[in-house]
């Protein structure tokens, strides 16, 4: 039975699965937020939340008069526009992951993450590495790098979790903003290293300038991602 706390996600994850194991395939309609609020013994509003959910993740298309289409799905959908870990993330999707950190420590910035994190040349920062095996692959490759002076703690057991949650509420970190880039990239030998990447010689590298609330930058990441597993989405809504 679904709990009231975060049932909207629960129905999410249970017509994600659905539709992934083709009982809604693409194409086709979903019951109207009427009968999914009856199925799931719950308010439309609740129902609204997971649809919402769905279309923001590239599950379903939400047309006037026609309800909820089933969009082609066989690649894993990564909202551009946000700033989730990847735990919430992969929670949300309803995947089993395993992160491994293969890189974690404290270092000196060197020209390039100077530039990145405007830093200076006598600041500490921390860094980790970290690939992200999803459904028996390793997919993701995440090179974090946070300024110590905003960062005073860290440990490898934080970096095995989920690091936004001990910044922000272990260290209480305001996080606000991100900007981001996302280029297309040759494969490095550390990508081949720490990657399964079935052939491919390029990779999806998504860079994020991640501020706190006092527009401080404190933060700079690399996520690389394998070319076939991955598609970027994003919810614009034009101005009038």
């Amino acid at each position: 039975m679904m709990t009231r706390k975060n049932k909207f996600q629960e129905i999410y994850q249970e017509i994600t699965g659905q539709i992934k194991d083709g009982l809604f395939p693409a194409n086709t309609q979903l019951p109207s937020e009427h009968e999914l609020a009856d199925r799931y013994e719950t308010s439309r509003e609740t129902v609204r939340k997971a649809l919402n959910l769905l279309s923001q993740n590239g599950f379903i298309q939400k047309i006037r008069g026609k309800g909820s289409i089933v969009l082609e799905n066989n690649k894993l959908s990564f909202p551009i526009s946000g700033l989730v870990s990847f735990q919430e993330l992969s929670e949300s999707m309803g995947k089993s992951s395993v992160t491994t950190v293969h890189d974690f420590g404290l270092i000196q910035p060197d020209d390039f993450l100077q530039q990145q994190l405007q830093a200076e040349p006598d600041d500490e920062v921390w860094k980790v590495i970290r690939s992200r095996q999803i459904d028996g692959e390793k997919i993701i490759l995440d090179k974090d790098f946070f300024l110590k002076k905003y960062v005073p703690t860290f440990s490898k057991e934080v970096a095995e979790k989920s690091i936004y949650a001990y910044l922000e509420k272990e260290l209480g970190l305001k996080i606000s903003f991100a900007k981001k880039e996302i280029v297309v990239e040759n494969c490095t030998d550390e990508d081949k290293r720490l990657l399964d990447l079935d052939g491919f010689q390029h990779i999806v590298v998504v860079k994020n300038y991640v501020y706190l609330n006092d527009a401080n930058l404190f933060q700079y990441t690399e996520s690389r991602h394998r070319l076939d597993k991955f598609r970027f989405v994003d919810f614009a809504r034009r101005g009038r």
